[in-house]
C-alpha cells in the first residue's frame, strides 16, 4: 500500500456491482444452469469458453448486464446445438435471466454504514458499467441511493469516460478517489488521470475485468480487504 497520498478527495466515486452488492454470484449460479441445460450437446468446460466469447465478441452491441448475458446464452446455444436447440430451452434461458433480474439486492458486508459514514464528509458518485433500467432499479433497491450526489451509468469505464465524466461535474482528477473490485475498470483508468483508486477485491471476477496490478508503491493506488476499512484509510492519507 502506498503511504502518501498525491490526491486530495473530496469525492469519492463508488462502483455498484461487487463492491456495493453482491452480483458475479448471480452470474456465476446461472452459467452453472446453463451449462447444466447444455450438456448433452457439449462439456461444461467448452461450453463456458464459448459462451466467454460470445460475450467478449458482443460487447460492443449488447454492452453489459443480465439482459446482454441472457442475449449471449441464446446466441451460444443456438451456436453449440447447430440450431437444434428447442423453444422450451430458449424460454428456459429467458426464464433465468427475468429471475436473475428479479433477485433482491444483497449488499456486501460494511456498505451501508460505510456509505452513509462518508457521505457525510464527501461528495459521494456512484459510477456503475451496465443496462440503464437494470442498474437505476438496483441503485433504488439497494437503499443507498440517498447518499450519492450523482448516479452515473456508463457503457465503459476508460480513461477517456472518466476524464469526460469528471469535466461534467468539475471535479479535478487530483480530487477524485475511485473505489471498487475491478483493476480493468475501476482502478487503471483513473489512476491514468492522476487520481487516486481503492481496490478491493471480491471473491470472484469476471475474466474479462482481470488485469495486472499497478506496481507497489504507485501513488494514488491502495488495495484493502473490505470496504468497512475505507474511512480509516481515508482517515490516515486525506486529513
Amino acid at each position: 500500500m502506498a503511504m502518501v497520498s498525491p490526491c486530495m478527495i473530496r469525492t469519492i466515486g463508488f462502483d455498484a456491482d461487487d463492491t456495493l452488492w453482491h452480483t458475479e454470484t448471480l452470474y456465476t449460479g446461472a452459467q452453472v444452469r446453463f451449462k447444466r441445460l447444455l450438456l448433452q450437446y457439449h462439456s461444461p468446460e467448452w461450453i463456458e469458453e464459448r459462451l466467454y466469447q460470445t460475450e467478449i465478441g458482443n460487447l460492443q452491441c449488447f454492452g453489459y448486464g443480465i439482459k446482454a448475458f441472457a442475449l449471449n446464452m441464446i446466441e451460444t446455444a443456438i451456436a453449440l446445438t447447430e440450431g437444434r436447440i428447442a423453444g422450451r430451452e430458449i424460454q428456459s434461458v429467458i426464464d433465468l435471466a427475468k429471475e436473475m433480474l428479479a433477485t433482491d439486492v444483497q449488499l456486501l458486508e460494511h456498505a451501508v454504514e460505510t456509505v452513509a459514514q462518508l457521505a457525510t464528509e464527501y461528495d459521494l458518485m456512484l459510477i456503475t458499467k451496465g443496462d440503464l433500467y437494470e442498474q437505476e432499479s438496483k441503485v433504488a433497491r439497494s437503499g443507498l441511493a440517498r447518499h450519492f450526489r450523482h448516479v452515473e451509468v456508463v457503457a465503459d469505464k476508460t480513461r477517456d469516460r472518466y476524464q469526460a465524466l469528471l469535466a461534467r461535474h468539475q471535479i479535478e482528477p487530483a480530487q477524485f478517489l475511485m473505489v471498487g473490485n475491478s483493476l480493468r475498470s475501476d482502478v487503471l483508468p483513473v489512476l491514468a488521470l492522476g487520481g487516486c483508486a481503492v481496490y478491493i477485491p471480491y471473491q470472484l471476477t469476471w475474466a474479462h475485468e482481470v488485469a495486472d496490478p499497478p506496481p507497489a508503491g504507485h501513488p494514488g493506488y491502495y488495495q484493502l480487504e473490505h470496504l468497512g476499512l475505507l474511512p480509516g484509510l481515508l482517515r490516515k492519507t486525506n486529513p
